[in-house]
């Protein structure tokens, strides 16, 4: 079992660190203690599985994924290999998701500090998205391991033939080259350690961001 982690309450405003403040950011006061975390990269990375550890471990946690804010096939454009595209941002509803973001930012809760986790695979390429987090988590496997784990995993729509390489890969290697180009500021996490080891070491951080941004305050 993970033991709760629980920070004292106290009035706080966070710093964006990194890429530049959306206005909802800039302007969100709230009376206890609010973090918002990106948890991204690439696919069958584990994301969605570090999140849920996370979840375990924090008092007044939620976890918002990515993948349902898809708009359905008939909206999604069809690529030159007959592919879905659906590695895309156009694939998305991301106005949907960052309103979702900012209610939640924008829910008063007395009761204790308050952590929102972010989950999904392409988080770090849309700005008004960039602007919302506090850390950005990126965790990267290479080629080979992910193709492995996404084989082993079933899809609906099933991934067609040659799918990964002709366009989740290429897709991938496309939104992370943005990202860098922007200089978006990210935490790289490497995906082939154990997920334990992955764990400790985010659940670490988030614990020391949380304590130094309640330091600051005082």
């Amino acid at each position: 079992m993970v033991a709760k982690f629980t920070i004292p309450k106290r009035t706080v405003m966070i710093p964006l660190q990194g890429h530049s403040k959306s206005k909802a950011r800039a302007e969100f006061r709230s009376s206890v203690m609010s973090l918002v975390v990106g948890i991204g990269g690439v696919t069958n990375g584990g994301k969605t599985t570090l999140a849920q550890r996370l979840l375990s471990a924090f008092p007044r946690c939620r976890i918002i994924h990515q993948d349902t804010f898809f708009k359905p096939p008939e909206q999604v454009a069809i690529g030159e290999h007959g592919f879905y595209q659906y590695d895309v941002l156009e694939a998305l509803n991301m106005d949907a998701m960052v309103n979702e973001i900012q209610r939640w930012m924008n829910t008063e809760d007395m009761e204790c500090p308050r952590l929102l986790i972010v989950e999904g695979f392409l988080l770090y390429t849309y700005p008004p998205l960039i602007a919302v987090f506090d850390r950005r988590y990126f965790i990267q496997v290479p080629y080979e391991e992910s193709k492995r784990r996404r084989s082993t995993r079933t899809y609906f729509p099933p991934d067609p033939s040659s799918y990964f390489d002709d366009h989740v890969w290429p897709m991938y290697k496309l939104n992370r080259r943005r990202m860098e180009e922007e200089q978006v500021d990210v935490v790289y996490l490497d995906g082939t350690k154990p997920t334990e080891d992955l764990f400790d070491h985010v659940l670490k951080d988030i614990k020391e961001l949380l304590v130094n941004c309640n330091n600051e305050n005082y």
